[in-house]
């Protein structure tokens, strides 16, 4: 099972500790650190996917639910926009992917609040980083957004970097949401309360 470079230090350090506390046989502190190096190695799994190949596909960031579906006032693509929120539980894949080809066109990070990431509040107020990838004349965006428990989101690409449609380009860790901005025009595939996967779900098509 493939793992996000990121978790290795949260599986190694307490399967050090646990190891360490075995010896001195202090057994029950042993096993709860060998069980938490577990749930890491469970919450940071980065699986393959098949990414599906059509033409104007936006593609899901990430796991989780659709929390919400609503015109955009003040997103990163103006007043036309439609915005389609992702919740991500401690039990969804956590690692976030490109939902269109192209290149990165701005990146904004801004610091913020940690409320529930379930809370619609947390899309303006939580700790955020916004994402604008273009496509020719197509543009879609998305915010990593850090929830109650989340307190570190990773994007690993930079402006002008080029990005191929469901690679690999960041994670948010222990809980968290994604808003997806898409463009008028574009056609809705996936509805509130839908199940996502990043990657391989398709949430729309563009015009």
């Amino acid at each position: 099972m493939r793992i996000a470079r990121e978790g290795w230090p949260y599986i190694l350090t307490p399967l050090a500790a646990a190891a360490a506390f075995a010896a001195f046989h202090w057994t029950w502190t042993a096993v709860g650190l060998a069980a938490l190096a577990l749930f890491s190695t469970f919450f940071f799994r980065d699986p393959e996917r098949s990414i599906p190949q059509g033409h104007g596909f936006v593609l899901s960031p990430a796991d989780g639910r659709i929390v919400q579906v609503v015109p955009s006032a003040d997103g990163p693509l103006g007043s036309s926009a439609t915005q389609v929120s992702i919740f991500l539980s401690i039990f969804d894949v956590h690692v976030n992917r490109a939902p269109i080809g192209g290149r990165i066109e701005r990146v904004d990070y801004r610091a913020g609040s940690f409320l529930p990431a379930f809370d619609h509040r947390a899309s303006l107020r939580n700790e955020q980083n916004c994402v604008t990838l273009r496509d020719g004349d197509k543009r879609v965006a998305f915010k990593q957004i850090a929830g109650l428990i989340a307190r570190r989101i990773v994007f690993r690409k930079r402006v002008d970097d080029a990005v191929a449609p469901g690679e690999r380009v960041g994670m948010i860790k222990f809980g968290s949401r994604v808003d997806v901005f898409l463009p008028a025009g574009t056609r809705l595939v996936a509805k509130l309360g839908d199940r996502v996967r990043g990657g391989s779900s398709v949430l729309g098509e563009l015009p």
